[in-house]
């Protein structure tokens, strides 16, 4: 259902990595982000898998929960295998018909690939989504982007913009669940007939779904507005972000062990 996606949702709990300051996630999800696209070799995705595993256990995140974050992106990571396994022409051929061919190489390139972004995607649940508030996301991307200030860049709107945008990811999920149940029960049909019938039968779904985006959006505006909020010059914080020596641990730690990944990857080459 999609109202059980968990992307973009926050999942409260007593954790290590809940109780870590959201900058330090925030720099670990950037550090693991490069080292998942830079390695190649399988060992060293193992043992970067190892790593992102000991992450969800300090963020006490559920199989159930994780089940649920990577539900979604499955027609995804599948579709991107085989696009890989039919566009990669090097290696040894296994298979050949006419102008489709099928090599080890590309096969183990597409198999990167997807495990690349499924490690991608639970490095973003575990590191941000998941385990950060929207709105300690978005104090800690201001943070960061503190000193784009110097060249007249509205940090703090656009990490108000970028938090919003996370908070909102599952309550569409929600309003389009509701959508689909009610077209059905006025006798709509998605799952059968030709793909111009599909297309056009979710067209009953998205005019409604934008409707109720803009009018969330002007809803939201409006709220804001009623409480004097003009951006980010002058506003205080209720709980300012406080840097410990546990957090600087964190960040060394883990950064380390990325580095440590993409050395092996790089010695196995």
């Amino acid at each position: 259902m999609l109202k059980d996606i968990s992307i973009g949702r926050y999942y409260p709990a007593n954790s290590f990595l809940h109780s870590t300051d959201p900058r330090v996630k925030a720099i670990l999800y950037a550090v693991y982000l490069v080292a998942i696209f830079m390695i190649k070799e399988p060992i060293a995705i193992l043992v970067l898998f190892g790593i992102i595993v000991l992450q969800l256990i300090l963020g006490k995140i559920t199989p159930r929960i994780l089940i649920s974050t990577l539900k979604p992106i499955i027609p995804l990571v599948l579709f991107i295998f085989i696009i890989n396994v039919f566009t990669i022409k090097q290696g040894n051929v296994l298979f050949a018909w006419k102008i489709i061919s099928i090599t080890d190489y590309g096969i183990s390139r597409a198999g990167i690939m997807a495990v690349r972004l499924v490690l991608l995607i639970v490095s973003t649940s575990t590191l941000l989504t998941l385990t950060t508030t929207p709105l300690k996301m978005s104090d800690a991307l201001e943070s960061l982007f503190k000193p784009l200030q110097v060249i007249k860049v509205p940090v703090h709107e656009m990490s108000m913009m970028m938090s919003i945008a996370l908070r909102f990811i599952p309550t569409l999920a929600v309003e389009t669940d509701k959508i689909m149940k009610a077209q059905q029960s006025r006798g709509a049909d998605y799952d059968t007939g030709s793909f111009i019938n599909k297309v056009k039968g979710y067209i009953t779904v998205l005019i409604p779904l934008f409707v109720s985006s803009f009018r969330r959006a002007d809803e939201l505006a409006v709220a804001m507005d009623a409480r004097c909020y003009r951006g980010g010059k002058g506003r205080t914080k209720l709980n300012p972000l406080k840097l410990t020596l546990r957090d600087v641990l964190t960040c060394i730690m883990f950064t380390l062990l990325a580095v440590l990944v993409v050395v092996i990857d790089f010695s196995l080459r």
